[in-house]
């Protein structure tokens, strides 16, 4: 086992790294910036497109979601740029598959909130 932090101070240090992870993110990912503020930005329109609280949680998740999964995928690109940054197909890979997993989480952003639009133009 690891030695290190339990309790409440394991607890502090965590929210500690979480919180310094967020703030590198928003200095050096573009993508994320964009996200964080679209975010922000929709966020009024929640509570008019949501009828229920199940809904409103589908539409902040869904918005959460793509921020977490665009943190992993630079996480991915951060580590594969350190090992080096000439072309090798793995890493090529590893990068193709953090961008789709972007993209998968978009295209549920997507779904849900366009859903969600539509039925409370038609009424449903």
């Amino acid at each position: 086992m690891k030695p290190g932090h339990t309790g409440f101070k394991r607890l502090f240090h965590s929210t500690r790294y979480s919180f310094r992870g967020l703030v590198a993110a928003w200095h050096n990912e573009a993508a994320f910036r964009q996200e964080l503020v679209l975010a922000i930005v929709l966020l009024p329109a929640t509570f008019w497109l949501a009828s229920s609280f199940v809904e409103w949680l589908l539409l902040i998740g869904s918005a959460l979601l793509v921020m977490a999964v665009e943190l992993l995928n630079s996480a991915v690109e951060s580590v594969v740029d350190r090992i080096g940054v000439e072309h090798h197909e793995l890493s090529g890979r590893a990068k193709d598959l953090g961008s789709a997993a972007v993209f998968l989480s978009v295209l549920f952003v997507f779904l849900v909130w366009g859903g969600l639009l539509i039925a409370r133009l038609i009424g449903l």
